[in-house]
């Protein structure tokens, strides 16, 4: 059902082309300017330079309207920022017909209506710059009322909030919160610098498959779907590391990626279900040089975008610069928790994580028993840039096994802001000692652990062919996005995070609010 402005905004439409004019033309509209470039350059332009502000042409929204008789004052939003207009009747119809401004102009243009204007710039008795319109075309006509969000002074006004409306409406959030772009820019940023860093040392960006027969690469739930051809079951990746590392197999020295992946597990501001991450492998390099690279690279991101190593997160100042502080696994734990594990068992840990209140369950293996200690005990408390190191071997199945500690592996992990961001670690290119960690993890899914990894016999084969000693990281864009643009959710991220269906939502807020009035 059509709301009231809904069906006004569809009238006007009519009355529109009942005029003559076309309210979604065909045509190309020849853009010659933009918003922010004016208004920065055109007052400290010289006289000879401000020629280049006469006769331009842009093109966006109408965010403001405000008709004075004969001449009147709008704003126009582009994809850089706001302008105001100067829209005076005898300009732009100079002959008989006042139509266009007296009915469309003054009467039928709308909040949120796209259009194309070229005038030239000056400057108002207020010091405003502003462009007087010559020509004015209609290029797009709203149909659908925008959130009105005023603004005076620097002081903002009836700001659109509501995250449930911002992430589902995301195409509307853009429009009415403009600042919301630069963090969809920062995020690019991120990527071109990245790439950049990576290309200049002749590492080469691949693509390999979303859909695969075996999932692996990681401890996670699937998503699973059916390829009819095929008649066979297929997986979304939860990780592209075991496809990266064919290709060290196949004699790349360096392949990384961009990749979409997909876990089917719990969602929050830390987790969606559809993520981002860059995987990268080089060939005989190991962990401690993998470190270094990281430290680097991301000290270049924060200098990218944001013009310093320091990035203001919440209540935080991070500063990425290097060097980054390193605890070995053990050691957080005991720094955190005054507690040695490092020579305990399986029974020994649960009475540790018992003393803690870490919760467990009988699935969990030594590995997962000291994961879940570390992540309750010692993660939230690394807010600055930190390496942590050499990891229980029961929770790597695809690292090598440490050089000079039995029971540990060559496995780091970046913690930021309490959060983990990127893992990486020495391979595991010894296939008969792989074999037996994947043959170890069959064994835990039994236990009843569901992200125990699966065994893959094809990539068994590959290594047996051989693979050069090889270390491989992964790093979370989302996450990593989530520090570089000062945001509190992943959702923030994402141009278009996943959402319950529209009608369960409304559903599920109705017994929430029904239960908070029973309650009163």
């Amino acid at each position: 059902m059509l709301s009231e402005q809904e069906i006004v905004r569809r009238e006007a439409l009519a009355q529109i082309r009942e005029l003559g004019i076309e309210p979604y033309p065909a045509a190309e509209f020849p853009v010659t300017a933009y918003a922010d470039d004016i208004k920065a350059n055109f007052n400290n332009a010289e006289e000879e330079a401000e020629r280049n502000y006469k006769g331009v042409s842009l093109a966006g929204r109408i965010m403001m309207k405000r008709v004075m008789g004969k001449a009147s004052f709008a704003e126009l939003q582009d994809s850089t920022g706001r302008i105001q207009l100067y829209v005076a009747r005898d300009t732009i119809c100079p002959d008989e017909n006042k139509d266009l401004y007296n009915k469309v102009f003054k009467k039928l243009l709308d909040i949120g209506d796209f259009v194309g204007v070229t005038g030239d710039t000056f400057t108002t008795k207020t010091g405003e710059t502003s462009i007087k319109v010559k020509e004015f075309t209609f290029l797009g006509k709203s149909l659908r009322p925008l959130p009105i969000v005023k603004e005076k002074d620097g002081e903002v006004f009836d700001a659109v909030t509501d995250p449930d409306f911002r992430y589902r409406q995301r195409y509307v959030d853009l429009v009415i919160n403009p600042q919301v772009r630069d963090t969809f820019r920062k995020r690019t940023q991120m990527y071109s610098t990245m790439r950049k860093y990576l290309d200049e040392r002749g590492y080469l960006e691949v693509e390999t498959p979303i859909l695969q027969p075996i999932y692996g690469g990681a401890a996670a739930r699937p998503f699973k779907t059916h390829h009819n051809t095929l008649d066979m079951t297929l997986y979304l990746r939860i990780a592209n590391e075991l496809y990266l590392k064919r290709l060290i197999v196949g004699g790349f020295d360096g392949v990384y990626e961009f990749s979409k992946d997909f876990r089917n597990e719990g969602m929050s501001r830390f987790h969606n279900p559809e993520f981002t991450q860059i995987e990268l492998y080089v060939a005989y390099k190991d962990y401690h040089w993998m470190m270094n690279l990281t430290e680097e690279m991301i000290e270049q991101v924060a200098l990218a975008t944001n013009g310093t190593t320091k990035v203001q997160v919440g209540e935080h100042v991070i500063d990425f610069k290097r060097p980054w502080k390193r605890y070995t696994m053990y050691e957080a734990i005991e720094h955190f928790t005054g507690i040695d594990i490092s020579e305990m068992d399986e029974a020994a840990l649960r009475d540790v994580a018992k003393k803690l209140h870490v919760p467990t369950d009988p699935s969990m293996g030594r590995g997962k028993l000291i994961d879940e200690i570390f992540g309750e005990k010692c993660e939230a408390q690394l807010i600055q840039p930190t390496f942590i190191t050499d990891y229980p071997v029961e929770m790597s199945p695809l690292a090598k096994k440490h050089r000079d500690k039995p029971g540990l592996v060559e496995r780091f992990e970046g913690i930021c802001n309490g959060k983990e961001f990127c893992n990486a670690f020495s391979e595991l290119n010894d296939p008969i000692d792989q074999r037996e960690r994947f043959e170890a993890q069959l064994e835990l899914g039994k236990r009843g652990d569901e992200e125990a990894m699966t065994l893959d016999e094809d990539f068994l084969r590959a290594l047996e062919y051989g693979m050069p000693p090889t270390v491989g990281i992964g790093i979370g864009m989302d996450r990593l996005a989530m520090i570089m643009t000062n945001s509190s959710s992943i959702q923030d991220v994402l141009f278009f995070p996943q959402m319950k269906p529209e009608a369960e939502q409304a559903q599920a807020q109705a017994q929430e609010s029904n239960a908070s009035s029973s309650d009163e």
